[in-house]
């Protein structure tokens, strides 16, 4: 099987930081693009950021000049660096990749979500 294992969650005060790494592990034979959503209560699960095969990013607007998505190619890992939080970015992120595995079998892969509070 293909996993997301995501790591870096926690409670940090407004204007802080956190930095969110996404690791996939398993039969992988390629990754073309990984990204992050998140959802926070009571709202729909939105994108946030993600990151192609060819290095290209995009960031929802509301993240934009504060969050910077990364990728590590030979760790199959995606990081999500969180710069200048504010309480509206409280929501549970998720990371999402379309995986193809060694067996050629087309996969959309979640983690399972890491929860992100900003509070004072």
């Amino acid at each position: 099987q293909v996993q997301l294992v995501e790591s870096g969650g926690g409670l940090v005060q407004p204007g802080g930081s956190l930095r969110l790494s996404c690791a996939a592990s398993g039969s992988i034979f390629s990754i073309n693009a990984m990204g992050w959503y998140r959802q926070a209560p009571g709202k729909q699960r939105e994108l946030v950021a993600v990151i192609t095969s060819s290095g290209s990013t995009n960031y929802a607007d509301s993240v934009k000049g504060r969050f910077t998505i990364s990728r590590d190619i030979p760790k199959n890992t995606v990081y999500l660096q969180m710069n200048s939080l504010k309480p509206e970015d409280t929501a549970v992120y998720y990371c999402n990749a379309p995986v193809v595995t060694t067996r050629y079998l087309d996969l959309e892969v979640w983690g399972q979500g890491t929860l992100v509070t900003v509070s004072s």
